[in-house]
């Protein structure tokens, strides 16, 4: 392992804030492997020297969480012959949050009375649990992990559009099903507070040139502990836990899991 390496550290393509190699942290039986498992935000500006960049990194397959309206909005550039692969996690939720933001995004009156007074936690914190129990949800992740398990689709990165809810849970899940100590899991978690800001600044600052107010998104723009207790939670009440998730919700047996485990484990030397 290279010497300096800090788990979580950015990637340092500018064009893709929020691209990180997921692992590097301290797992069950030794350390989740490097160079396997990418997470990040969309890569809608990938050009020039950052796609070169990008290209080295060896990605073979690249997973979308975003919704349609997501990729038609910003769509992905990505260098020939990576394989790419949309699963639209919230397609069955009738909230549609992230087709809302876009909306709000764009619209200060709007936001002030859909978010203002708390509302916008609240609405996050929701879209966690749905993240556990939407079918969609559940049939995205359930394809995302049996392709890791799979082993022809890697290394693999997988992304949403800033790389923090439907990513972060896909992270979050990917970790504990490791054995990644849960307060490394949510450190992990809160990175994207440090390394989207990028992409959240402009997106405050257009809003605040309309009128509005910047705090509004504040709870929308950035990752906060209650979002993924709210996602472990919702994943404890309906299955037990991180094994009863993958199991029961995701429909995954024993092999693949520990086919899964060992792809993503580099073991403890002896």
């Amino acid at each position: 392992m290279t010497t300096g390496f800090v788990p979580g550290q950015s990637l340092g393509i500018a064009s893709v804030p929020n691209l990180r190699d997921l692992g590097g942290w301290p797992a069950r039986h030794g350390t989740v492997r490097r160079g396997v498992l990418f997470r990040s935000s969309a890569f809608a500006g990938l050009a020039g020297s950052d796609l070169a960049a990008f290209d080295r990194l060896g990605i073979a397959t690249v997973y979308d969480f975003r919704t349609e309206a997501e990729r038609q909005a910003r769509p992905n550039t990505l260098p020939a012959g990576v394989e790419y692969i949309v699963l639209d996690v919230m397609r069955d939720s009738k909230k549609q949050s992230a087709a809302l933001m876009l909306k709000l995004f764009q619209d200060p009156q709007a936001a002030e009375e859909a978010l203002g007074g708390g509302k916008a936690q609240a609405l996050i914190e929701d879209g966690y649990r749905e993240l556990i129990v939407l079918p969609s949800a559940q049939a995205g992740y359930r394809q995302f992990f049996t392709d890791l398990a799979d082993g022809h689709h890697l290394p693999a990165v997988f992304h949403c559009t800033g790389g923090k809810d439907r990513t972060g849970w896909a992270a979050a899940a990917t970790l504990m099903l490791l054995g990644v100590p849960e307060g490394d899991v949510m450190k992990d978690f809160l990175l994207t507070n440090e390394q989207l800001t990028p992409f959240t600044k402009p997106v405050a600052d257009k809003f605040a040139s309309m009128g509005g107010d910047p705090g509004l998104l504040a709870p929308v723009l950035g990752a906060r502990k209650e979002y993924l207790l709210a996602g472990i939670d919702e994943m404890r009440d309906k299955y037990g836990d991180i094994e009863g998730y993958f199991t029961t919700g995701l429909g995954l047996d024993g092999s693949t899991i520990d086919v899964l485990r060992r792809a993503l484990t580099r073991p403890a030397e002896a």
